[in-house]
């Protein structure tokens, strides 16, 4: 009997982005049931690959880490072993749907025909150099589109035209966390301040859902976000912080709450990759590209855009839309 088929998939970071590569998977499973698949990333996003079974081998890199420690011989230790895990396999093909010199970079070190988007598509022109096909991928359209076509023209089957399938399921939350009974997952945190949506509005939107019998529910990641949790939790009764949690364990907690409200965030990508009730704060960036994007529409809100902040009653509206049974 021959071998299966086998394909590497190269997307690194960030969370979104690695949440945005989660359709492909299931795209490339429809057309290739027997192909196996195994997945490049950053380790601190290992965890979301790991939820889809489509996923066979998740190999993890640690470009941020490395690049600080570059004089120690750990890091070209586990550099080394990350080439030897590329080159475990004899791949059919490698797609780098990031787009960037540093992962098409890590990519060509397998073995396999490597495949990209052109010079004109890529997010960084110079990783077309490395790619042994390329291939055109229309820019303006949303990311999970891009990455959808870049895989179905390297493997040569039709662009899918329906709806993206994340298949990705959630584990029932540590019953030791103490969740309320019902709850938002206010996902509060994101990369730059210019997309925080002020603490003042969250306070009220948190007393706001009180009056529905909703808890606020606040994870966290870092020190300043923890204290930001701490300040909104302080104005709101029931508000309830998290512990810090991994990727599985938060993706638990979104995943069995009433539904998730969240500004700019690879997190509430995740909401809405789970199919949960999702609301999207925009405020310094264009939803139409890169906003929540679920299998079922009628699920998702994205609200704002670059300037501009909804107001509380806004989100509330919206909550209300896609919580309708």
């Amino acid at each position: 009997m021959p071998p299966m088929p086998r394909l590497l998939m190269i997307k690194t970071t960030s969370l979104g982005d690695v949440i945005h590569n989660l359709p492909v998977i299931t795209d490339i499973k429809a057309a290739f049931p027997d192909m196996q698949i195994d997945w490049v990333v950053e380790e601190s996003f290992a965890d979301i690959p790991r939820l889809h079974p489509g996923i066979n081998e998740v190999i993890t890199v640690a470009v941020r880490r490395w690049r600080k420690h570059l004089l120690q011989t750990s890091t070209w230790q586990e550099i080394r072993n990350m080439r030897r895990r590329l080159r475990a396999h004899d791949y059919d093909h490698v797609i780098d749907t990031q787009g960037l010199l540093k992962s098409a970079l890590i990519g060509w070190q397998a073995h396999g025909t490597y495949h990209g988007q052109d010079s004109a598509s890529a997010r960084e022109p110079w990783a077309a150099l490395l790619y042994q096909q390329r291939h055109p991928v229309a820019r303006g359209q949303h990311a999970v589109a891009r990455n959808r076509m870049l895989a179905a023209r390297a493997l040569g089957y039709a662009i899918p035209s329906g709806p993206p399938d994340y298949d990705i399921h959630a584990a029932a939350p540590d019953v030791a966390l103490g969740l309320p009974n019902r709850y938002i997952a206010g996902l509060h945190a994101t990369s730059r301040d210019s997309k925080l949506w002020p603490e003042n509005q969250w306070i009220q939107l948190g007393n706001a859902l009180l009056g529905q019998g909703l808890a606020l529910v606040l994870p966290w990641g870092n020190a300043t976000e923890e204290a930001r949790a701490h300040r909104i939790a302080s104005a709101v009764p029931g508000c309830m912080v998290l512990p810090r949690l991994s990727l599985t364990q938060l993706a638990a907690v979104i995943g069995h709450s009433h539904a998730a409200i969240g500004v700019d965030t690879g997190l509430v990508h995740l909401a809405a990759a789970l199919n949960q009730p999702t609301v999207a704060i925009y405020t310094d960036t264009h939803p139409q590209l890169t906003g929540v994007l679920a299998q079922d529409s009628r699920k998702i809100r994205n609200l704002g855009g670059q300037g501009q902040i909804p107001d509380v009653n806004s989100v509330l509206e919206a909550l209300a839309c896609v919580t309708q049974p």
